[in-house]
């Protein structure tokens, strides 16, 4: 039995949960997310908790059993507590400015890069940090990780848009070698 799968999921104060079939609707303070899960897997409320079981021990049903224990989870802790992603920028005038709900990137391109955040997702920012956050945990971190291509961080000069805690190896440059000029 899958050591994910099997733990209850318990439910915070305020967290209100719709099961239909197989779909799931999560209430809470900080917003409602939904979603499809497999036939294959069957959700339950006991006792004030979500409890996740599979139908068999096939090889399927066993790799959806903790995959959708997971998903649930993100979706409870999502409407309670929600998620967020923290970005940095390093590099001589590099900075990110707010513009109403839009986010402003100039990152030494000849003109600014611009991203809205799509529903239920806010950016904040204060010049070379930025926090991308909301209830659900996919479109955090595919907003996040869009804004982190516009500028991969460079591991010669250190400079380009990383996540925070992010360790960026640095490279050495071209070295002097036997036939250089002097």
């Amino acid at each position: 039995m899958s050591r994910i799968g099997k733990q209850p999921i318990t439910l915070p104060e305020g967290v209100k949960v719709e099961l239909q079939d197989h779909f799931i609707r999560v209430k809470g303070p900080k917003g409602t997310l939904e979603r499809d899960f497999h036939p294959l897997i069957q959700v339950s409320l006991v006792n004030g908790q979500l409890v996740v079981a599979r139908k068999s021990d096939a090889p399927l049903d066993r790799s959806l059993h903790g995959l959708t224990r997971a998903l649930l989870q993100n979706l409870v802790t999502g409407v309670s507590v929600g998620f967020s992603k923290y970005l940095e920028l390093s590099g001589v005038g590099y900075k990110a400015l707010k513009q109403g709900e839009k986010l402003v990137l100039q990152v030494g391109f000849t003109h600014p890069v611009e991203f809205n955040p799509p529903p239920g997702i806010t950016i904040e920012t204060d010049g070379t940090r930025i926090t991308v956050s909301g209830a659900d945990r996919e479109a955090v971190g595919a907003l996040a990780a869009r804004i982190r291509r516009v500028r991969n961080p460079d591991p010669y000069k250190a400079k380009g848009i990383k996540y925070r805690g992010e360790v960026i190896r640095r490279k050495a440059g071209k070295a002097l070698g036997k036939g250089a000029a002097k």
